[in-house]
This record gives structure tokens, sequence and C-alpha cells, in this order.
């Protein structure tokens, strides 16, 4: 049986090279980048070069990089770690559609007595940058929005959120996990104080990502340790993940084409297919600019897991949605908030690939799906069916 991997913003295959650099940090270049002998200088030169690969890739200082454990801790430290740098403002901004990373702290800083705007987004899952101009206070600490949501691939315009956050002089972080390797990032450009960026997302290994922080912004450490990381994130170093995601990120940068050129022919075929061959079918955000790998599928009638379900056993990886989210049975809080109806949610389902995705993966979805579909109408309570007429 084939197996087709549909799954990469939820995590992504590491790539072989990526693999090779990281090898000797394991059995030869295993000493501790903090300590004064030559294994430790060697473990320090490694992980230089990985900060100034992360730095170019994102095109920030090597300075402003420090690393974390996840694009989770990324997040956090950026929100918690602002709120403490400026301890005389209440007001937090964010959206309806950020990944839990971003919401539940927000929701936990809430019932703190912080005041947190949550800005709502329209059908197609985009801002309205008037309310979010108008959302900001005198007493505003940060604005935290994301570049590309995870679940339907949406892009904000970031470039033009920045400067209207940096007019007011407000700290501005940009969750950019699923944005990262997928388009082009330039904090400078992005006006951003603060941006997030994850390992996993871009074909290396899970545990390890990076949190830049713009020169002269104030950001108090979220884990307390020792010197590490000049401070801000206690903890040594996870020396040969971190050579990994420097690599990773090296890479992304030289595969940025693939994504803007092939990645996309073959999402937009198998988006265009199964369009054309699945009645009561519609793409979630299908009207703003998307990252060129996902698409965020609504089938009509039917249930997103037992759609899974039924793909999983043709050899085929997809998911409902953030795969923080997706072992709950409530709906995606990313399309409840573009108002997609309740039955909809349900059965939507998210496509996203990768540079190691074939022409021949998509063949095989588009064959294997449409099937699958047609199956669940026949046993859905939900399809309105005509009786059949009774015998004379």
């Amino acid at each position: 049986m084939r197996r087709v991997y549909a799954d990469n913003n939820a995590t992504t295959k590491v790539d072989d090279n990526v693999i090779e650099e990281m090898l000797p940090l394991f059995n030869e270049i295993y000493g501790n980048p903090s300590s004064m002998h030559t294994f430790g200088a060697e473990a320090e030169k490694a992980l230089r070069q990985a900060r100034e690969r992360v730095g170019e890739f994102i095109k920030a200082d090597p300075s402003e990089i420090i690393f974390t454990g996840s694009g989770t801790e990324s997040d956090n430290t950026a929100l918690f770690g602002t709120l403490q740098a400026y301890p005389g403002k209440k007001h937090i901004i964010t959206t309806k559609v950020e990944h839990p990373a971003v919401l539940n702290p927000c929701q936990l800083l809430a019932k703190k007595g912080y005041a947190v705007t949550v800005l709502p987004v329209d059908s197609e899952g985009m801002l309205d940058l008037d309310e979010l101009r108008d959302s900001i206070r005198d007493d505003t600490a940060i604005v935290s929005i994301m570049y590309a949501n995870n679940e339907t691939g949406v892009i904000f315009p970031i470039e033009e959120i920045g400067q209207i956050v940096k007019e007011r002089g407000v700290v501005f972080h940009v969750d950019a996990v699923q944005a990262a390797g997928k388009i082009p990032l330039d904090v400078n450009k992005l006006n951003a104080n603060l941006l997030s960026i994850s390992g996993h997302k871009i074909h290396a290994p899970k545990g390890v990502a990076a949190l830049y922080i713009r020169r002269g912004t104030r950001v108090r450490p979220f884990l307390i340790g020792g010197h590490q990381e000049k401070g801000k994130r206690g903890g040594t170093e996870n020396l040969p993940s971190i050579v990994g995601f420097g690599k990773a990120c090296e890479l992304a940068a030289e595969h940025l084409d693939v994504y803007s050129g092939q990645v996309r022919a073959m999402r937009d075929r198998l988006q265009e297919g199964l369009l054309r061959t699945i009645s009561e079918t519609s793409v979630n955000g299908g009207e703003s600019p998307r990252i060129p790998n996902t698409l965020s599928i609504r089938f009509e009638y039917v249930e997103g897991e037992s759609i899974l379900l039924l793909l999983d056993r043709e050899g085929i990886a997809a998911s409902s949605g953030s795969a923080c989210t997706s072992g709950s049975l409530e709906p995606s809080h990313v399309l409840r908030a573009m108002g997609i109806p309740y039955t909809s949610v349900h059965g939507s389902i998210r496509f996203s690939l990768s540079r190691f995705n074939t022409g021949e993966d998509i063949d095989y979805i588009l064959e294997k799906l449409p099937p699958i579909i047609s199956k669940l109408r026949e046993i859905s309570p939900f399809v309105e069916t005509t009786p059949a007429p009774k015998k004379q």
C-alpha cells in the first residue's frame, strides 16, 4: 500500500542532510559550549554557526537569536517576558485564530487581571486592520499576531500590521512557526520586535526552536537558570538539535522557490481536483493569500474524523486542524471564528504538503478521497434523501 504524508503543518520528517550534520554532535563534538577547554570551544563554535544560520534565515543579527525548546516556549517567552519587562502595562492584543501557544496564555493572563483584546476575522480568515489600529491603547504592552495560520494557511498582512504597531511604540510579536520555510522571512520588513520559529516544522528535529529578540527590546527570561543564551534562557543548550535546526534553516532558505513553485502547484492541483470531483465542497480561506503548501477543505454532511480514519486505512496522513487540538472533539476555534457553519467545521480536513511530496502523492489522494466521501455520505444522517415512491 502506498504511504502519503500530507500533514506537514503538524510536523515534518527530518531531512537526511540535517541528520548528517547532527551526528558528530553526539559522539565527537560533545562538549558543553560553556566549558573553558577545547571540547567546549568546539561545541561553542558549532553553536555559534547554528545561530548565524538561523539569523541569516530571518535576516537578523545572530546576537538577536535565542534558542528554546519549542515554538510554544518561544511564544510564551515573548508574552510573559514582555509583560514582566513592562509591569505598568496591562493590555494585550491578539486574534481569535492564534495557535493555543498564544491563546491559552492570554486566557490565563485575562484571569490574572490583564485586559486582552482578541480581534475577530472575517469569513475568509482575514483581519480588519482599522479594528487593530483602534484597539491599541496607551497601556498596551504587546501585540501578538501569527504570520500564517496553521489550519487554513491564511497569511496576515504582517508588514502593514508591524508598521501600525511600530507607529504606536508597542512591542510586536510575530508567531512565524507556520510561515517559516514556506514564505520569506525578514524581521526588519515585518517591523517585528519578537518572532518565533520552530525546528520540526522545517525538517529539523522536534524539541528545538528560536525566538528573535530585536536589539533594545526588553524581555525578561522565562526560564531562570544559568547564563546561557545571554541570560535569556537558562539551561545547557541542546546542541545536536540546535545544529540540526541551523542546517534546516539554511536548507529552507534554499528551497523557498520550490514552495512557491512546485509545492504550490501540487496544492492547487489537489484543490482543483477535489472541488471538481466532490460536490458541496469548499476551501476554508480560499479567497485570502495562503502559504503555498496548505489546503483546508470542508465536505458537507460528513465527519472529518471519519474521513481521516478512512484515509489512514489507505495510507494517507492528513489532519482535522492543529495537531495540538486534534485529539479534542471540540470544533476548530479557527473555523468557528471565521463563521463556518457547525456542520461544515466538523467536515473540514487539512492537507499540508512539503518539498518531499510528489505528483504521484496528489494522484493517489485524488483517487482515494472521492469514494471515501461518497461512502460516508451514503450513511450520513445529515444527507437529505428523497423517499422512494410507494408501490401501487
